[in-house]
């Protein structure tokens, strides 16, 4: 592995990190979290058409431009760095993946073009009201044969389940249970018989929703009954992106922190000097590089889809999550009485570190996995 990023991602960030300071303000991203679709469509057509987001790591024959994991960390640990307000994480990092993991080349082909160019918005509907993110958490029913199934039951916190034309449902066939059974569907997000509603979470920059199936005519994705491993793959994948999207966020709060500490003064001097303050910094910027290294190697294993992604992938989750989660803290506590108030963006941060720590399962959650499957 090469622990230093070349010249050309270096550019790609440049580039990634103008867009988002120019498109994601404060601002757009307060007006934004107050919408119920709760992204703006001009802005996600000109990531598609401008820059090839959307289409980055997605495969040259159905229209990306086939750049890898450690591309796509780069963009989401800028994404991250500004609380961009869009369906991507949703299209991109879980539906996207979920399409390449588990479906034909037929269905890549007829799928993936669309979410290349923008003009999909896609979502990834696995966590039901149980709230487990394991095999055993799926118990919605698929019943049919061919390409003819029905889907019944409820999914919840779909990230933008409310706003996807596609989504790709997790469910499991009648009578199997843990990892049998288990299979990919696609299902329209007009589709008679589906519900959705959108959720008042905390954290309103990703908005999720909850999706009631009622016998919703479904595609099967890949073989039915077979997709727990590319599900487990989607996931470990997903778990590195948000890694690296924490660790965008973990930076952002660390330089607001520093900056503060600079040109606040108290008692005559800033509160940088006090050595509680520079405590405070000094824990925030181990923690911070720390988590990038775990992030940058797990992006770089799940480009070479090497053999210790699952490991890596749950040791990347759990550490940048407990990082991003402490530093967004701490950011707070250093900027006093201020931090705490509505019209100081800290508390953005505080939310989007906690609904990340959350979203895809928590530290302990992960640590637990991690065991699990070095053999502890």
């Amino acid at each position: 592995m090469n622990f230093a990023f070349s010249d050309e991602q270096e550019q790609l960030r440049e580039a990634v990190r103008r867009f988002m300071d120019t498109k994601s303000p404060e601002s757009e991203v307060r007006r934004l979290m107050d919408t119920t679709e709760g992204y703006d469509p001009a802005v996600w057509a000109q990531m598609a058409q401008e820059l090839g987001l959307q289409s980055l790591h997605l495969p040259e024959s159905c229209g990306g431009q086939g750049f890898t994991f450690v591309e796509l960390g780069i963009v989401l640990e800028e994404m991250g760095r500004v609380l961009l307000c869009a369906p991507y994480f949703s299209t991109v990092c879980l539906a996207a993946n979920a399409i390449m993991n588990a479906g034909t080349s037929a269905q890549q082909q007829a799928l993936l073009p669309g979410i290349a160019s923008g003009e999909t918005i896609a979502a990834l509907a696995f966590t039901e009201p149980n709230g487990r993110w394991d095999a055993s958490g799926i118990t919605m029913e698929a019943k049919g044969s061919g390409d003819a199934w029905t889907l019944s039951g409820t999914k919840m916190f779909v990230i933008d389940g409310h706003t996807a034309a596609t989504i790709v449902v997790a469910a499991r066939q009648a009578g199997t249970s843990g990892e049998d059974g288990i299979g990919f569907f696609v299902v329209d997000g007009d589709a008679p018989g589906l519900t959705r509603a959108p959720l008042a979470t905390m954290d309103q920059t990703r908005k999720q929703a909850r999706l009631d199936f009622d016998g919703v005519q479904a595609t099967p994705l890949g073989e039915p009954g077979q997709g727990w491993a590319a599900l487990s793959k989607t996931l470990d994948q997903a778990a590195v992106c948000l890694a690296n999207e924490m660790v965008g966020g973990a930076q952002r709060v660390l330089d607001m922190s520093v900056e503060y500490a600079k040109v606040r003064v108290q008692f005559g001097r800033p509160i940088g000097s006090f050595q509680a303050i520079k405590h405070k910094c000094a824990d925030m910027l181990l923690e911070v590089e720390s988590s990038k290294s775990a992030a940058y190697y797990a992006a770089w294993a799940a480009a070479e889809d090497n053999e210790e992604l699952p490991v890596v992938a749950s040791l990347a989750k759990a550490y940048c999550s407990d990082a991003y989660f402490h530093a967004a803290a701490e950011n707070i506590q250093i900027h006093g009485g201020i931090g705490f108030t509505w019209e100081h963006p800290a508390h953005l941060y505080f939310k989007r570190a906690k609904s990340s720590e959350i979203l895809l399962g928590d530290a302990t959650y992960h640590r637990e996995l991690l065991a699990q499957r070095i053999g502890i």
